[in-house]
C-alpha cells in the first residue's frame, strides 16, 4: 500500500503520512550517537556558514543561535516539499552563546522542526541515553564544568560500550575555541565515575545490611 505513495515527498498518503520524510527520520534513529559527517550534513553546514558570513555582513552582527537554528530548519522543511528533492536524512544539535552569555541548545529534524532543550541526544540508542539525562539533570551540576562534562559521559556510557575507548568528546565555552578530549583525558573521566559509582553501591549495601 505505501508503494503507492513513498515515492514522491509531496504527496500524502490516505492516513496523511508524508513517507519520504519519516525514512529520513527513521534513518536519523539508526545512527550513530557520535556525530557522522555525511554528505548531507556537509550541504546543511556549508549553507549555514555562508548565511552566518552574509548575515555578520550585512547587520554588523553575528547571528544568535536560534536564528541559525530555524534557518537550517527552514532549509530542510523547503526539502520536503520541492519534487525531485529528497529530505535531509540528518538531525542536528546546534549550540553556542548568545551575546547574553547563556549556552543554547536546539535540536533540528529532517521534517524542518525544531526545539530547545536544556540536554539531548540523537542517533542510535537516543532514547535511552535523553531518558538518563531527563532523570539526572539539573541545573546546579551544570554551574560545574566538570560535573557536566561527568554528566555526559555517564549518559553515553550507558548505551556505549568498552568504556570511553568509544566515547568522543567536544566541550564548548564562550569566546573560546572548540576543545575536543584525548583519548586519556576520557579514560580518566571514565575511572573517576566508575570508582564514584562503586564507592555509591557500597554505601548502599551497607545502608540495606
Amino acid at each position: 500500500m505505501t508503494s503507492r505513495y513513498d515515492r514522491a515527498i509531496t504527496v500524502f498518503s490516505p492516513d496523511g503520512h508524508l513517507f519520504q520524510v519519516e525514512y529520513a527520520q527513521e534513518a536519523v534513529k539508526k545512527g550513530s550517537t557520535a556525530v557522522r559527517l555525511t554528505a548531507d550534513a556537509r550541504v546543511v553546514i556549508n549553507r549555514a556558514r555562508v548565511e552566518c558570513q552574509s548575515h555578520k555582513l550585512t547587520v554588523e552582527d553575528p547571528v544568535t543561535v536560534e536564528y541559525i537554528t530555524r534557518f537550517i530548519a527552514t532549509l530542510k522543511q523547503k526539502y520536503t516539499q520541492s519534487n525531485g528533492r529528497r529530505p535531509f536524512g540528518i538531525s542536528a544539535l546546534i549550540v553556542g552563546f548568545d551575546d547574553d552569555g547563556i549556552p543554547r541548545l536546539y535540536q533540528t529534524d529532517p521534517s524542518g522542526t525544531y526545539h530547545a532543550w536544556k540536554a539531548n541526544a540523537i542517533g542510535r540508542s537516543a532514547k535511552t541515553v535523553r531518558e538518563f539525562l531527563e532523570k539526572n539533570y539539573t541545573e546546579d551540576a551544570m554551574a560545574n564544568d566538570n560535573e557536566a562534562i561527568k554528566l555526559a559521559i555517564r549518559a553515553l556510557l550507558e548505551v556505549v560500550q568498552s568504556g570511553g575507548k568509544n566515547i568522543e568528546l567536544a566541550v564548548i565555552r564562550r569566546n573560546q575555541p572548540l576543545k575536543m578530549f584525548s583519548a586519556k583525558e576520557i579514560e580518566l573521566q571514565v575511572t573517576e565515575i566508575e570508582k564514584e559509582k562503586e564507592e555509591a553501591e557500597k554505601k548502599k549495601s551497607k545502608k540495606t545490611v
